[in-house]
């Protein structure tokens, strides 16, 4: 497991998580919280050593399985525990690390990131680096790994997080437990804390939750009515849903851009009028349950597989929903496209681009360069394919190239590439011919 060139400071190639169990007792009103991480890892090559991200809060204790010799040492991105004797490659160990301090997001190139407080409350906005504003880890996005989240809080919040929760309150103070089966890159753990009413909503199969603040509750139900019909449309273009529930989060704060977690979407108030000026958005964070969270990528470069889909999916919703069809959307968006510097490798574009917005159209436009050429049957089929076979996985830009070439051929393979791998932006190909 290498560690990812656009955040070389994170992440340790020397093993890889296969279970956190993460217990937690936060206080609002002092931000102040208090965690043991119970870490289960397998060594992936002999070492002495290994290193956990950890920021802006305190390691107290560390202990590792059958080694009563460890140590540890902790710098302001690091902490690094030291075994008694080197462990060899294949080995598994539980490391135990206590820790405290008050959480807050950390400075990076691409803003402030992790545990943020909000007025009367929190959110947790990780991607890329962000996990470890609230707990040890192995925050590399190929290293995914199943979650149980015991989070204890006052009686007033209510907590969510993805999987299936409990909760039960003892000597005034309420823990809620999340239980995360399906294994989850770092940056799609959350929590969320607020003063929350929260609504049922049925998305076909699946379960859904609307957690917000009461007064937005008008705006919230109006805004998200068309869910369930945008989940039909998805499942029937994407294949079933990967998780048991979905949940959003809509916080009284203002948020830039709502984000999504595993199993779950963020959005800010700002992001609810009423008049479902954010539908496009909500199509976004929902696909992100496809692509980025169930077919994850292996290293940030090719995040536009994530963003591709998720920003070619509002193309897909606008046609459904009787808006303009993806192929308007697309003949739109590339024109646009035009009038931009042909600067950016689509395949890598670089640590300061990786949210550029062109890695979202330019995606999209790949996409649809490639419905048009090998026809919606194929596409969908590839589409499908592709969420069924790499689920809970982490996956690269070869891989997505090699399930083409399988379903549609070299020269279908050769024109994603030229999409992605090249500088200038190529030109829409003219329909195919649906037989």
């Amino acid at each position: 497991m290498n560690v990812d060139p656009y955040t070389p400071h994170s992440g340790d190639r020397r093993y890889g998580v296969l279970h956190y169990d993460l217990a937690i007792d936060y206080r609002v009103t002092t931000n102040r919280l208090t965690g043991i991480a119970t870490i289960r890892l397998r060594m992936q090559e002999s070492a002495k050593h290994v290193s956990f991200d950890l920021v802006g809060l305190k390691a107290t204790k560390v202990r590792v399985s059958g080694d009563r010799a460890a140590s540890f040492r902790q710098d302001d991105r690091r902490l690094k525990v030291t075994f008694g004797g080197e462990r060899a490659s294949g080995q598994e160990l539980t490391v135990t690390v206590e820790y405290s301090g008050a959480p807050s997001p950390r400075r990076t190139r691409w803003g402030l990131l992790g545990w943020e407080e909000l007025e009367d409350g929190v959110l947790v906005a990780s991607q890329p680096t962000g996990a470890p504003t609230w707990f040890p880890c192995n925050d590399i996005p190929s290293d995914k790994a199943t979650y149980r989240l015991q989070f204890t809080a006052d009686p007033e919040y209510t907590v969510v997080s993805g999987g299936a929760a409990t909760r039960s309150t003892q000597r005034g103070r309420t823990r809620w437990t999340f239980d995360q089966p399906v294994p989850t890159a770092t940056y799609l753990m959350t929590v969320q804390l607020g003063q929350y009413d929260d609504d049922r909503v049925e998305l076909g199969a699946t379960p859904g939750r609307l957690f917000h603040p009461r007064a937005l509750a008008p705006r919230v139900r109006s805004d998200f009515a068309a869910l369930p019909q945008m989940m039909e449309t998805f499942v029937e273009a994407f294949g079933p849903y990967p998780y048991e529930s979905y949940k959003i989060v809509v916080t009284p704060d203002v948020l830039e851009i709502p984000l999504e977690a595993q199993g779950m979407a963020i959005f800010g108030a700002n992001h609810v009028d009423g008049l479902g000026g954010s539908e496009r958005l909500i199509a976004h964070e929902l696909a992100h349950q496809w692509f980025g969270n169930s077919v994850g990528v292996a290293r940030w470069q090719d995040i536009w597989l994530n963003e591709g889909y998720a920003c070619y999916s509002e193309w897909l919703w606008s046609e459904a929903a009787g808006g303009p069809t993806a192929h308007a959307k697309a003949l739109m968006h590339h024109a646009a496209l035009r009038t931009l510097p042909q600067d950016l490798v689509l395949s890598d574009p670089g640590p300061n681009d990786m949210f550029d917005d062109r890695v979202y159209k330019r995606g999209a436009l790949a996409l649809h360069a490639l419905r048009l050429t090998i026809g919606d049957e194929r596409f969908f089929a590839l589409t499908r394919e592709w969420t069924s076979r790499f689920a809970r996985l982490a996956v690269t830009s070869d891989d997505f190239l090699g399930l083409v070439d399988e379903v549609a051929g070299g020269q279908a393979r050769a024109l994603v590439r030229t999409w992605i791998d090249e500088l200038p932006l190529p030109a829409l190909p003219a329909a195919r011919r649906q037989r």
